[in-house]
């Protein structure tokens, strides 16, 4: 064999044994999407990728929620009564439906705007991403939320008819502002943005809607909701600085690629209600 030949030959086999080592150390360098190796806060409930030592000050963030008897809180109660005709609609099935932020229902908010199916099992990196990252977003909202304790607008109208009943209880003495559930809707929405570009318009229509449901559902405020979103944003902003975050966030991008060519629709049923009801 000519020298010439040789030498290229022995260079390109030590190339491919670098790039296999590399993607093989790439691999091996990703966060786990399996529960069971993830810090946990509790059983089945991973811990996000900010440190809880770390997490965003939201009582330093947010101004304080608005006065009895302020224009602040008139526009809120406006913004109450101008939703009660949603009840028992399409709109109030869907409120519902995001009202659970338990997995694996939580996770499957984008799926029918994404148009594919997520899962742990479809989608590992994608559902273990946004598990993670409603927790960051979520836990950023209690400082202040803790703080200011402002009652619920089903609490204070001494109103029971929420979409979501099962929660009453618990969230009767839980702060009301900022929202948790719209920070982590806030935030899933600027992540799938970046992810999915294309996409865009309808993640952020999604995400602003997801937010406003908890309005709906009669159990935030919108300024509550409004606080939400500003959260998310530092949660958001702080989360591209954590290399675990952003190692998931690209192995998720090439599932949402793949899924997008050959995944399942999920069933979207319920969303195209809501749609032909606000078209009505």
């Amino acid at each position: 064999m000519p020298r010439r030949l040789t030498t290229h030959l022995k260079f390109g086999l030590v190339l491919g044994a670098a790039i296999a080592f590399a993607s093989a150390a790439s691999a091996q360098s990703l966060p786990p999407t399996n529960p069971d190796e993830v810090p946990q806060l509790r059983p089945g409930v991973p811990a996000g990728y900010i440190p809880r030592d770390k997490v965003i000050d939201s009582l330093a963030l947010l101004p304080p929620p608005p006065e009895a008897g302020s224009e602040a809180q008139a526009s809120d109660d406006a913004a109450r009564r101008a939703v009660l005709p949603l009840r028992k609609s399409p709109r109030w099935k869907l409120a519902a439906r995001d009202a659970d932020y338990t997995s694996p229902e939580s996770v499957d908010v984008f799926a029918c705007t994404l148009g594919i199916t997520i899962s742990p099992t479809a989608t590992p990196h994608l559902n273990m991403l946004l598990r993670r990252t409603l927790v960051d977003a979520g836990l950023a909202t209690y400082k202040a939320k803790t703080h200011y304790n402002r009652t619920r607008p089903f609490v204070a109208a001494h109103d029971n008819d929420t979409c979501y009943p099962k929660d009453q209880e618990k969230l009767r003495k839980d702060g009301s502002y900022p929202s948790g559930h719209s920070a982590y809707g806030w935030a899933w929405a600027l992540i799938l943005t970046e992810m999915v570009p294309d996409k865009a318009d309808a993640i952020i229509q999604r995400g602003y809607q997801f937010g406003q449901n908890r309005i709906v559902c009669g159990m935030h405020w919108q300024s509550d909701v409004n606080a939400g979103r500003v959260v998310a944003a530092a949660v958001v902003a702080q989360l591209h600085t954590n290399a675990d975050f952003k190692a998931q966030f690209g192995a998720a991008q090439k599932e949402v690629q793949a899924a997008l060519a050959n995944n399942p629709t999920p069933d979207c049923a319920l969303e195209k209600e809501v749609k032909e009801a606000a078209t009505r």
